[in-house]
């Protein structure tokens, strides 16, 4: 009885949770929460770690804490690394959320990278419950991309979804209200910047930080070079490693396409791999309809026009691909009745 009471009090949510960033969707609210998935702890005496910080105000210190400060990134690749401090962070995003509520249980929907493994889809389900959900779903990424970009999944023809997030590259074919391949590579937006970061250091011999290259890849970063006669894409800063002192230097148009080149490789291969193993007809839809590109990952500039050339088929970029995603969540826990076949077991 006190669980069905907590129910009517509580406020249901779709958590994106991201390598990179958290979202959280509460229906007929929409997204309410984007935030950075860092939490930042200190050692206690006793031994237990005292969350100090998380989202926005733990990514301001990253690489600038003390030792007795730890800035730590829950998941890595799309799963969960560190269980304790992904429930403490979950936790204080359902807080927020739900602000000062008292006796609230809301039923939550997370998402799970399509390769995850049932002990890794378990871990996940556990972190949301002991965070204080009364019912956990679980749900593919793609699987949610694909209705956050309003792919006809419900259709009797094929289509392909390319979610890029910051871990993990996750791809889905769909068709007729079923998943019919679903797949995912541990490539995508991270490894982008550790792409930068190792370009930098062996060409140039300057090191830089993972923030500095993903602050590259957002504000000059490109899949293809430009041509259109500039001489200097971006000015970056770091150390020299020779010398040991702070050097800065000027990229080339055609470093960073060249830097990304194995990452984007690796992601053209599960592209392949998908339309290989699919059937000839579900092919041909999607080479008419073309492939949907969602994720914050979709955001590199020309990314579409790379993957059209090594593969051969179109690509579309989805409206507002960053939060794709988290609105597929939100959808599917808004219809859980017509949406079950979708979901899977942790």
């Amino acid at each position: 009885m006190f669980s069905r009471a907590l129910g009517f009090a509580s406020t249901d949510m779709a958590i994106d949770l991201g390598t990179a960033n958290t979202l959280v969707y509460v229906p007929g609210r929409g997204i309410v929460l984007d935030e950075p998935s860092l939490i930042a702890v200190t050692q206690r005496g006793d031994g237990e770690r005292r969350v100090i910080a998380v989202g926005h105000e733990a990514k301001t210190m990253l690489g600038r804490t003390p030792i007795k400060i730890e800035t730590i990134q829950p998941l890595r690749d799309g799963v969960i690394a560190d269980f304790a401090a992904a429930e403490e962070m979950i936790k204080h995003f359902i807080r927020r959320v739900l602000k000062r509520r008292l006796f609230t249980s809301p039923r939550i929907m997370i998402c799970v990278p399509a390769s995850a493994t049932p002990v890794e889809r378990r871990a996940v389900h556990e972190a949301g419950l002991s965070a204080g959900a009364r019912k956990v779903y679980l749900i593919e990424e793609p699987v949610a991309a694909a209705i956050g970009a309003g792919l006809p999944i419900n259709e009797p023809r094929g289509s392909m979804i390319v979610d890029i997030g910051g871990g993990t590259t996750d791809f889905a074919v769909l068709s007729m209200g079923s998943v019919l391949y679903s797949r995912s590579v541990r490539s995508a937006g991270n490894a982008f910047d550790d792409a930068i970061v190792n370009y930098v250091r062996f060409k140039y011999n300057l090191l830089i930080g993972a923030s500095s290259a993903e602050t590259i890849k957002k504000e000059a970063g490109c899949a293809i070079a430009k041509a259109n006669g500039e001489r200097v894409v971006a000015h970056i800063k770091g150390r020299d490693l020779q010398r040991g002192f702070p050097a800065e230097i000027s990229l080339e148009p055609h470093d960073i396409p060249e830097a990304l080149t194995l990452p984007i490789q690796q992601i053209v291969g599960g592209i392949r791999q998908a339309l290989a193993d699919v059937p000839p007809e579900l092919t041909a839809d999607i080479c008419d309809s073309g492939i949907y590109l969602t994720g914050g990952g979709a955001l590199l500039e020309r990314l579409d026009v790379r993957l059209s050339q090594e593969t051969g088929v179109k690509f579309r970029i989805a409206e507002d691909p960053l939060r794709c995603v988290v609105r597929g969540t939100g959808k599917a826990l808004e219809q859980l009745d017509t949406m079950a076949d979708f979901l899977i077991k942790p």
